[in-house]
């Protein structure tokens, strides 16, 4: 049985079909699989600020020294470096204005704004749990 909605297709170098595939209910190892969608999500999720930033950026277009400002303990370098890996997968867009002194902002493309939500729920979840887990580690340093 396949998944509701899911279907997707391979193509090779050439852009030629190579394999139509599917996830399957029965197989849920399948959703972590190399060329997987859903695969590439986590990867992108799990670098450790790329959740931060494009949460930084669930409001309104920002400057880079807004962002390092408002996020804290993101070094410079690595906030470029996170903005441009979010910019290659479609999820920021950088604007830059023709301005004296030069102005540059990020802000969230269509398909950022739909992780908006999921980082919310995954926020909430770590406000409600968040203490648990510091008592829990606390417990098992003893």
């Amino acid at each position: 049985m396949l998944l509701k909605g899911f279907t997707g297709k391979r193509y090779g170098a050439d852009r030629n079909l190579l394999v139509t595939f599917g996830l399957v209910d029965s197989a849920p190892g399948q959703v972590f699989l190399a060329d997987c969608p859903t695969r590439l999500a986590v990867e992108i999720i799990a670098e450790k600020w790329a959740v931060i930033v494009l949460f930084a950026l669930s409001r309104q277009p920002r400057r880079p020294g807004e962002l390092a400002d408002l996020i804290g303990g993101i070094s410079h370098k690595v906030l470029t470096l996170t903005l441009r890996r979010l910019q290659a997968y479609g999820l920021v867009e950088r604007h830059a204005y023709a301005e004296a002194p030069p102005r540059v902002e990020y802000s969230l493309t269509s398909l950022g704004q739909t992780l908006v939500e999921p980082i919310k729920v995954l926020t909430d979840w770590a406000r409600e749990n968040g203490e648990a887990i510091v008592d829990f580690q606390e417990q098992n340093e003893r």
